[in-house]
């Protein structure tokens, strides 16, 4: 029950040597994720934390089989991280840093996505799958296993929105905060159909905010969804012209709002509520099954 991060898949620690990436680091390792090595150029040691140093991804991919990359390089540094990652024939990179330049974020992208290599981020919390791995900062007793994938645009709504799903029961295949910025490494939509075609998602809930036009990209996934798919975009009462948080969240006009939005996934077929605390009583209704310890769903 997970959706891209698996137990097992071989990860690497990128430039995470600071007080903060390192400890989210050995959380990481805490939580199940195989770390497999440190990418840290420029030093001297030939171990951190135990495990191997390398000075450069490609040799790190070429000794260890690493697939993945969770990058704490500091923002100037990210493009070049990122055509790296890629070049190496990562699958799976997550970055933490934000106020990446936009020319950056947009350059490393289009290389992602000529090698098909998935980025969470920038400006991300992280990507969950509970009971196997994580990478980044999400908090291993706010997720619980189970089959409701979680797409979020803002970081702390989505750890809240787990939060509440894991105390009622309702437990998560996979979490995703796809990033604040204007330009993330996947968009909302992409994130929906990979939880769509997966065959052990049986729900999905959609947090988002206003600014852009991320949601409009899913309207099509939605009516064509035979899973539910729950929604709920905050910012009701955000003024126009100021940024609300996220460089995403800026309403230039009635389009970007949240109620327009709101209007759009529901009328494609989302169950649209209006405040997290609606998520619960409505699982309870339309899908009361996916309730951890229900047949089918792992306790």
């Amino acid at each position: 029950m997970a959706v891209l991060l698996t137990a097992g898949m071989k990860t690497l620690a990128v430039n995470a040597v600071g007080d903060y990436g390192g400890s989210v680091v050995r959380y990481m390792i805490e939580s199940g994720t195989q770390v497999v090595g440190h990418v840290a150029p420029g030093r001297e040691e030939t171990a951190i934390d135990g495990l191997p140093r390398f000075s450069s991804m490609r040799a790190a991919v070429e000794a260890t089989g690493a697939v993945a990359a969770a990058i704490y390089t500091p923002p100037a540094g990210v493009r070049d991280a990122l055509l790296e990652a890629a070049s190496c024939g990562l699958k799976l990179v997550f970055t933490a840093a934000e106020f990446v330049p936009v020319h950056d974020v947009a350059y490393a992208m289009a290389a992602a996505r000529e090698r098909d290599m998935w980025v969470v981020g920038p400006n991300s919390l992280g990507i969950a799958s509970p009971g196997q791995a994580l990478m980044g900062a999400v908090p291993r007793d706010f997720v619980q296993r189970g089959t409701i994938g979680m797409i979020g645009r803002s970081g702390t709504l989505t750890l809240n929105l787990c939060r509440l799903l894991t105390s009622a029961g309702f437990g998560q295949s996979t979490i995703v905060h796809t990033g604040g910025d204007v330009i993330c490494g996947r968009n909302p939509h992409e994130w929906l159909q990979r939880f769509l075609d997966d065959p052990q998602t049986e729900a999905v809930l959609y947090a988002g905010e206003p600014g852009g036009s991320k949601e409009y990209a899913m309207l099509d996934a939605i009516a064509a969804a035979r899973k539910p798919i729950v929604a709920l975009v905050v910012g009701r009462h955000a003024p126009r012209g100021k940024v609300m948080g996220h460089a995403g969240a800026l309403i230039g006009g009635d389009r970007d709002t949240a109620a327009a939005k709101s209007d759009a996934l529901k009328a494609a077929g989302a169950q649209v509520v209006q405040s997290p605390l609606d998520i619960v009583p409505l699982l309870e209704q339309v899908a009361p099954a996916l309730r951890v310890g229900s047949p089918g769903v792992p306790a």
